[in-house]
């Protein structure tokens, strides 16, 4: 009913937090519990909840004063208040106070899934079910940037404010976070928006190559310059000029450029006079330019004119939130790229997607995206579709701190449980992989037989390309 909803359930009583868990998990939801407003508030720092719902009676932080602190920080969560005092007066206060509802203890699964629906419908919020069809919620956008967590959401408030600007910005992030698009966002939403974006990547060009892109050339300055060619600075002139992987280029070159941004004008390869240039720089590097001026390797001067105004971009495993909606662009990219049908994942296969670091980044979660669409037949994107490196992770999530030692029993047993689970699936998966997914040959592999590794295929479902094994 609400595939990917993100819920979080706060009551001192166990029992009501376990069973809210158990009939939203039937409904589709992602539920996270905690057991206290304080607990509530640390969970809500860490990830992105589209409803929280509250018990009202609680020690310490109660209800309303998380109601309040949830309505200050993150005002789009819709809230539902629960509480075991079902006065009229509780409810309204609740109400005024900016609950989008409320249910009475003891309630039954209907009520608690009714409430979650209406909090679904009042608030505008989709169902993240990663249909290709539907177009990516623009609450989780900024131009062609993707992403809805806490961290992007500052992202774009830094980009609103640097953007009108006409002063230099340094991109700071990993290799595949999508430094272009952030360069992109700001050129988009600047005064230079009507002039053209031009772009670079410093790491593909040797010294010589890179100085005659940049400053552009004259007819016989080196062997093959059969004729006078323009420089980037030039054609940029008016517009923004975007130099990717800075930390890449040569102490000279870093001089040359430094004078552009002095004198805002440049000399071409081999000329002797010099031409203006009117453009709005914007650089980005994955290194550490500071160290950088520590070993020498960069000039300290232009280190400064480059950080005017800095921007940090989040790598993907700081902001895991964003995957589904990634996820779910880079699926209709594909789907309708590569058969114009329709491609879904299975929860069970997000699940993974979420808990891999991807230390690729956006670029690497778009080239696997791309390569399942390829590669998966029929319409269903499975875990067994998936990369071994991505199925085979560490077990993580939050663990519920049990109260009592029955509770504890129950968890070590859960706990034993999903971990064999994870494992055997994962070895048997493995097996058929480095076997080309040849029943016999992989049991001959792993000293097993037949019989019996056919039946773990049959166990968990195991298929390849849409094929039963």
């Amino acid at each position: 009913m609400f595939p990917g909803i993100k819920v979080l359930v706060v009551d001192d009583e166990g029992v009501v937090c376990k069973s809210c868990k158990a009939i939203l998990r039937e409904e589709g939801c992602r539920v996270e519990t905690a057991y206290s407003g304080a607990e509530a508030l640390h969970v809500m720092g860490a990830q992105d909840f589209d409803v929280v719902i509250t018990d009202l009676r609680m020690p310490g932080m109660d209800g309303m004063e998380l109601l309040t602190e949830i309505k200050h920080k993150t005002p789009s969560t819709a809230v539902i208040v629960i509480t075991g005092y079902s006065t009229v007066p509780t409810a309204v206060e609740a109400i005024k106070s900016g609950a989008c509802d409320y249910i009475a203890k003891p309630f039954t699964p209907d009520k608690l899934a009714l409430a979650v629906a209406k909090a679904v419908e009042s608030n505008g919020l989709r169902n993240d079910d990663l249909l290709p069809e539907e177009r990516t919620d623009e609450r989780y956008r900024f131009g062609d940037i993707i992403g809805g967590s806490m961290k992007m959401r500052e992202l774009y408030d830094v980009i609103e404010k640097v953007a009108p600007t006409d002063s230099t910005v340094l991109i700071h992030g990993e290799s595949g976070t999508g430094k272009e698009l952030v360069a992109k966002a700001i050129h988009t939403n600047s005064l230079r928006a009507s002039a053209q974006f031009v772009s670079l990547d410093c790491t593909a060009l040797t010294e010589s190559l890179l100085e005659s892109e940049l400053f552009g050339h004259v007819k016989g300055s080196f062997t093959g310059a059969i004729v006078s060619k323009p420089g980037l600075f030039e054609i940029a002139d008016g517009g923004t000029f975007f130099l990717d992987e800075i930390g890449n280029v040569s102490l000279p070159t870093q001089s040359k450029l430094l004078r552009v941004l002095q004198e805002r004008e440049f000399k071409p390869v081999g000329g002797n006079g010099t031409k203006k240039t009117n453009i709005r720089l914007i650089t980005a590097t994955n290194r550490n330019l500071e160290a950088m001026i520590a070993e020498g390797t960069f000039r300290e001067e232009l280190f400064y004119r480059l950080n005017v105004l800095p921007i940090f971009l989040p790598p993907l495993r700081k902001r895991k939130d964003d995957i589904p909606a990634l996820a779910r662009h880079f699926l209709e990219k594909f789907s309708r790229r590569a058969n114009g049908g329709r491609t879904a994942m299975l929860p069970e296969a997000m699940d993974f997607l979420i808990k891999y670091d991807w230390p690729g980044n956006v670029r690497e979660l778009e080239n696997i995206i791309e390569r399942l669409v390829v590669m998966a037949d029929g319409s269903m994107i499975k875990p067994e579709h998936l990369p071994a490196a991505i199925r085979r992770r560490r077990l993580s999530g939050q663990i519920v701190v049990p109260r009592t030692n029955e509770e504890l029993k129950e968890a070590k047993k859960r706990l034993r449980r999903d971990a064999v689970t994870e494992i055997e699936r994962a070895f048997v998966s493995d097996a058929l992989d480095r076997n080309n997914w040849n029943v016999a040959r992989a049991a001959r592999d792993v000293g097993m037989q037949r019989s019996n590794l056919h039946a773990l295929v049959r166990k968990y479902d195991l298929t390849r390309k849409g094929q039963a094994v």
